[in-house]
């Protein structure tokens, strides 16, 4: 039996990540920044196309499409998890999402706490496993305080802990090596595949 084809994609962070593997073996993997004014996420179709193009596929052949469902920009999560959804859909796939914060907390294989800015004093926090939502700064600072980090360049000064904007990690494995480990267990249905929003999106 020929082995799963799962394609993942993240364009909820700073940066465009998308992957590709065969069973747990990553075929090919790539990193899309922002391109003049043009948010990353405007090239999402273009790079999967790309990928498949590059490793001799079709769509056709994908079984499992993977996508981070947020927290992080509105725009970016909006554009993977359409596009996830209406791939999945259209190629009777399996379709699964993970949260950028359960992503960023296997950032060097070890679970750490993270904490996101989540604007108005808050920090959306992945803490002992969960996400908690979006908690008070103040709160935060307690409960990590004898915790390993990962957050972002605007809370790392507040917060300390490492930045995961100042690493070289690629997220876009991560991401299919916690889908590919998730899709044994949870149901893999495109209908099921929403956007994380722990806080409503700005309005306009």
């Amino acid at each position: 039996m020929d082995k799963e084809i799962t394609l993942a994609f993240d364009t909820c962070l700073d940066k465009m990540y998308i992957a590709l593997a065969s069973g747990t073996d990553i075929l090919s993997s790539e990193i899309v920044v922002n391109h003049d004014e043009k948010y990353h996420s405007a090239f999402l179709i273009s790079s999967i196309k790309d990928i498949l193009k590059k490793n001799n596929l079709e769509p056709s052949d994908i079984d499992l499409i993977a996508t981070n469902i947020g927290p992080g920009s509105f725009t970016g999560i909006r554009a993977c998890t359409t596009v996830a959804r209406v791939m999945a859909q259209q190629l009777n796939c399996k379709a699964i999402g993970v949260s950028s914060l359960e992503i960023l907390s296997r950032i060097d294989g070890q679970e750490h706490a993270v904490a996101l800015d989540a604007r108005k004093n808050k920090a959306y926090l992945y803490f002992d496993s969960e996400i908690k939502g979006a908690v008070d700064l103040e709160e935060v600072k307690t409960l990590v305080s004898e915790k390993s980090l990962v957050t972002d360049d605007k809370l790392k000064p507040i917060l300390g802990g490492e930045s995961y904007q100042n690493t070289n990690v690629n997220l876009g494995e991560i991401l299919i090596k916690l889908a590919i480990n998730k899709s044994e267990t949870d149901e893999c249905n495109w209908r099921k595949l929403k956007p994380l929003y722990i806080q409503p999106p700005p309005m306009g």
